[in-house]
């Protein structure tokens, strides 16, 4: 199959900017990682990976560009809401998480859409599969993270889940971390 050229690729409505290899091969590094923290239930860990005053937002499957300031959205967290998340994930008081489901993340088409100095804008494609009770629940759609350089490498300030599905009914509920 023959490669696209850059005049084709515009010509079908995209603008595709070459990336700096070591950039691209750095943010799926962190998302990678991010995915098997949260596998593995090592929320404190993941925690680690956010910027003080981050956001994790999941706006609701019926309004998928939805804006917390003005629309209602399932997750709008800061950090102190994330702390208390991970706390509560790891209780006994997440009736819904105890025991933790198993989840399985699938991390795919990881695009930087913009790299600057002080901030990397990244998109990519999602499925997470979670086994709880007899049952695999798949939660599939898209991330945009804004990630800010630190001296630990790529921190997140920004991750906005927003999920494929039409409806929840059959997941019941949002209760592990997308």
């Amino acid at each position: 199959m023959e490669a696209l050229s850059g005049r084709a690729i515009e010509s079908l409505g995209a603008v595709v900017k070459p990336i700096d290899g070591e950039r691209q091969r750095e943010v799926e590094s962190l998302l990678y990682a991010e995915a098997d923290l949260l596998d593995r239930w090592q929320l404190d860990e993941w925690l680690q990976l956010f910027t003080d005053d981050c956001r994790y937002i999941v706006p609701t499957t019926d309004l998928p560009s939805g804006d917390p300031e003005r629309d209602l959205v399932y997750i709008d967290d800061g950090h102190v809401q994330l702390e208390g998340r991970v706390r509560r994930l790891k209780s006994r008081h997440a009736y819904r998480e105890y025991p933790s489901s198993r989840t399985r993340r699938i991390i795919s088409n990881v695009r930087v859409v913009e790299d600057r100095a002080d901030e990397v804008v990244v998109e990519a494609n999602f499925v997470v599969y979670r086994f709880r009770a007899g049952a695999a629940e798949p939660y599939v759609g898209s991330y945009r993270y804004h990630l800010v350089p630190s001296a630990d490498g790529l921190r997140i300030k920004l991750r906005r889940a927003t999920l494929d599905n039409e409806t929840l009914r059959d997941h019941g509920a949002i209760s592990i971390i997308l």
